[in-house]
């Protein structure tokens, strides 16, 4: 006997569970219940799958409105949280508004999300991403022309501005280190 058709009931159900484990915008937990819908429908039998398999997507859009309204899903708090741990991370600011983007969060919300003072931002996250790698300040071994244009091309790989690239491979350890310290602060 084949499971009966997901309704509003079990796919709010599903919806909490997945919110209890994962943070998610509204597009990530749609694509969640509606993935959840196709799967069901791979393994249904009968003739009437597709008007189950329609009124399922609609009821799922119904409860990610729901849980949205009630404030289970904030695409603006997800947004400045992912945003400010990418950041911290050594993530570009091109690199967390391509993740960002790629979870559903529009434009406006992506730029109320992005650290404000862009150059500075740009300059932290290059020193992150550079303790990371160990490049520039936090090599261990001197830089040979080679190794600098290698730096230069990951940098610009990881969507770093040419001038953040320069200024962080640039920097003493003890600058670099006092940034660290700074990014590490609540």
């Amino acid at each position: 006997m084949a499971d009966p058709p997901p309704d509003a009931a079990a796919l709010h159900e599903a919806a909490l569970a997945h919110l209890a484990r994962y943070g998610a915008t509204r597009a990530t937990l749609l694509r969640v219940l509606l993935r959840r819908i196709d799967r069901w429908a791979r393994g249904a039998e009968g003739e009437e799958i597709a008007r189950h398999v329609a009124a399922a997507r609609e009821a799922a859009r119904e409860v990610v409105a729901r849980l949205a309204a009630a404030g289970a899903v904030d695409d603006a708090g997800f947004a400045r949280a992912r945003a400010e741990r990418l950041h911290r991370s050594g993530r570009s600011r091109r690199a967390t508004a391509a993740h960002l983007a790629a979870r559903g969060i529009d434009a406006a919300t992506l730029a109320a999300a992005l650290p404000k003072d862009a150059a500075s931002a740009e300059l932290d996250a290059a020193v992150a991403f550079a303790r990371r790698r160990r490049f520039g300040p936090f090599r261990s071994v001197a830089a040979t022309a080679e190794t600098a244009r290698r730096e230069q091309a990951a940098f610009a790989r990881a969507g770093f501005t040419r001038a953040a690239a320069r200024a962080a491979l640039a920097m003493t350890p003890a600058e670099a280190e006092g940034i660290l310290a700074r990014l590490r602060q609540p």
